[in-house]
């Protein structure tokens, strides 16, 4: 397609997204879509208006109209499809991922894989498990496969490991290369260091275009700094065998150079990182994340949602990484290390000292661990920093073909005790100062079946366990059955593992998934999951169940791709006498197309509806939403909108929307409003490229947007998100 043919297609878009009338068509419940047929090189608009009624429509009279409209989208557009890793890694996630964070942790670990890919034919195992959508059995054939056959020559010959589907595959190939075998000397030399090493500068800032209202309080009560939101990042990387960076962070709302931050930013991530040294294989200086079997006792990076966990077939990961992350919580500071005692044997130790912010009681003890890391207010500032924590521990592990067990050990200390608030559901919570977990993991994998756990306990004795095992019947088709037990008085400050709850605690249940790819084309996965809570939980005064079955189906063709994910979710919560437990169903239900005109031109179509049981009545709602890139030569667009209605908060919506390097957001949609986004992406020669995106929310259901000191007193929110990366080889 030439460019006099996208143009008018761009600029009919952006018009309609500042049309006055706009917001009064919206107003009146009505959606409006514009398809773009492209036939013989030649470019055709028409709009559908397509009106609702006042109120929100039933779930099957909403998704029964959407469906027609996306079969006749697909219809009337032959492309192929062409997806970044976010697009084809979102597959996986489901809204917990979003929820408790964990999604933005993987997101971010994920893009700085992708900006170091691996070269096959100079990999070793723990760098492909670090890629946290390979199960045990992929990485060990992956790494059978390259010792036979080395050197690889092309990416295609990944095909011929039959453990790797297509989409797997698909996704794997954004984070690995073939490249040359070069002979790796134990410490390289400084000048190769110097003379091949890459420098890399990233600087965000993001402009909202409003006030929050403590943004606008001058007597002390409100926020002590600007309103702007940046950051600044070096990192500095030898063949990933040297790394070192510096990230300087700063929230809306926190003092520069003043008050508690006169160092100028709120947060620094400082790191070291050196890999692949002789026995050596990892030592990390400075703030760092440790992830130790399946996270009984120790992961501070991030926990797989249920989805993800059957691509992984629940797997155990050994693993040490930089923190270069703007985030101020999960992480450990000071020093971890990997060796190599034999080829069999490996040793892992860390030891950390770090400060944390804490809620305190009068007594002086700490009532609660915080790790947003806000500190706008003088409430906030007081917090920062008020609590230390010291942490040691390590694991040695033996392995011997595909067999492993390790050893894992914990101790914490922090300088105040742990009182949490007491109320019932928080009987058995973290209390005293001191605190150990030791635990022992273990795995077995054949080309089949293959089996993996681990079992921990607290300095109580008291018992968590986690146990999978996976059975490839045929090359299409893959089961997994995983059952945990998490007791009650089980704690562990570190712990983040596969689970219903927020914790690994008060749990045990038994989850069975399947993942079936009957063609090249197509993949159909789905788990269903059953959780039994034997102690009160936040909002349950009373043993509780709960039940969650997912289904999917994705089909990759030649000219498209379409992926449709239907999910049950069942909690029981109070009633409003706090007497008896209520089943709180949730059904959502989400179809997605990707198409890819030519390689300067992809689109992808979304809807996402929910109908869940809440205030003794059913709460409905729907996302529709459009995003479209376009790529010509050095610049590359982006365009996104979104019109989204529900019945309230319950009925809240997520959606992933692309943006600058290392900004991941998910966040939630309810009420009555549209969403729209512009970005602009411009790759100035090999070493700058220049980011800018405009992004709105409109509300059409009220006057002001979110409470207290966060309240914007209108019914829009606009921000401009500006970064600028410079590279140097």
């Amino acid at each position: 397609m030439s460019l006099s043919g996208v143009i008018p297609v761009l600029i009919r878009i952006i018009h309609y997204l500042w049309l006055q009338n706009y917001a009064k068509i919206l107003k009146r419940q009505t959606i409006l879509f514009i398809f773009c047929r492209f036939a013989d090189k030649k470019v055709s608009c028409f709009h559908l208006i397509l009106p609702f009624q006042h109120n929100i429509v039933p779930l099957q009279a909403i998704m029964t109209r959407y469906l027609i409209l996306e079969l006749a989208f697909l219809w009337s557009i032959g492309a192929y499809s062409q997806n970044g890793w976010q697009d084809d890694f979102r597959q996986w996630m489901t809204i917990e991922d979003m929820e408790e964070g964990s999604g933005e942790t993987m997101m971010e670990q994920l893009a700085e894989a992708a900006a170091s890919p691996i070269n096959l034919n100079q990999t070793t195992r723990e760098e492909l498990e670090a890629l946290p959508f390979l199960s045990a059995t992929q990485v060990e054939e992956i790494v059978a496969y390259i010792y036979r056959y080395a050197p690889i020559r092309s990416i295609g010959e990944l095909k011929m490991i039959g453990s790797l589907d297509f989409h797997t595959r698909q996704l794997l190939e954004h984070f690995v290369y073939v490249g040359q075998e070069r002979p790796r000397r134990i410490w390289p030399k400084l000048s190769d260091v110097f003379k091949y090493g890459r420098h890399k500068l990233v600087a965000y800032g993001k402009i909202p275009l409003y006030d929050r209202k403590g943004d606008m309080l001058s007597d002390g009560s409100g926020y002590l700094g600007y309103k702007y939101r940046h950051d600044i990042r070096y990192q500095f990387n030898y063949n990933d065998r040297i790394k070192f960076g510096l990230t300087a962070a700063q929230d809306a709302g926190e003092p520069f150079f003043s008050d508690k931050n006169r160092l100028g930013y709120d947060h620094y991530s400082y790191y070291l990182q050196l890999r692949n040294m002789g026995r050596l294989e990892e030592l990390n200086l400075g703030m760092y994340r440790v992830q130790m079997g399946m996270g009984l006792v120790m992961n501070t990076a991030f926990n797989l949602g249920k989805l993800a966990t059957l691509q992984s077939m629940g797997r155990s990961t050994h693993m040490l990484t930089a923190h270069a992350s703007r985030s101020q919580g999960n992480y450990l500071q000071g020093i971890a290390a990997t060796v190599r005692m034999a080829d069999r044997w490996r040793l892992t130790a860390f030891a950390s000292y770090r400060p944390q912010d804490a809620t305190l009681n009068e007594d002086g003890t700490a009532r609660t661990l915080l790790h947003d890391g806000y500190h706008r207010t003088k409430t906030e500032l007081n917090k920062k920093n008020n609590t230390q924590e010291t942490d040691f521990g390590g694991s040695i592990g033996y392995r011997q073909s595909t067999f492993h067990v390790n050893l894992n050990m914990v101790y914490s200390h922090f300088n105040r005790q742990l009182t949490p608030q007491q109320v019932l559901y928080k009987r058995y919570a973290a209390t005293g100062s001191d605190f150990t977990n030791i635990s022992v993991d273990y795995g077995y994998n054949t080309s089949r079946w293959g089996i993996s756990g681990e079992t921990a306990v607290n300095q109580q004795g008291t018992l968590a366990t986690i146990n999978t095992i996976n059975w490839r019947t045929t090359d299409a088709l893959t089961l997994m059955l995983l059952y945990r037990y998490y007791d009650k008085r089980y704690t562990a400050l570190h712990a983040k593992s596969f689970g219903e709850g927020s914790g690994v605690q008060n749990e045990h249940g038994a989850y069975l998934g399947a993942k079936w790819q009957p063609s090249r084309a197509w993949l159909l996965q789905g788990y269903v999951d059953y959780a039994h809570f034997s102690f009160p939980r936040y909002q349950v005064s009373l043993p509780s169940d709960a039940f969650d079955a997912l289904l999917s189906a994705c089909h990759n063709g030649r000219k498209w791709n379409l992926e449709a994910r239907y999910r049950m979710h069942i909690r029981q919560r109070d009633d409003s006498e706090k007497k008896r437990l209520q089943n709180r169903p949730e059904h959502r239900l989400r179809l997605r197309s990707t198409v890819s005109i030519s390689p300067q031109i992809s689109l992808q179509t979304e809807a996402d509806a929910v109908s869940t049981w809440a205030d003794n009545a059913w709460q409905q709602g729907i996302m529709l939403s459009q995003h479209a890139t376009w790529r010509w030569r050095w610049l590359t667009m982006d365009g996104h909108i979104g019109w989204f209605h529900t019945d309230g908060y319950d009925a809240r919506l997520y959606q992933y929307e692309r943006s600058v390097q290392y900004d991941f957001s998910f966040p939630a949609y309810y009420g009555h409003g549209l969403r729209h986004s512009l970005m602009l992406l411009a790759a100035i020669g090999q070493r700058l490229t220049a980011i800018i995106k405009y992004e709105t929310t409109n509300y059409f259901d009220r006057s002001t947007i979110g409470s207290g000191l966060q309240q914007i007193a209108q019914s829009s929110m606009t921000d401009i998100l500006l970064q600028l990366r410079v590279n140097i080889h």
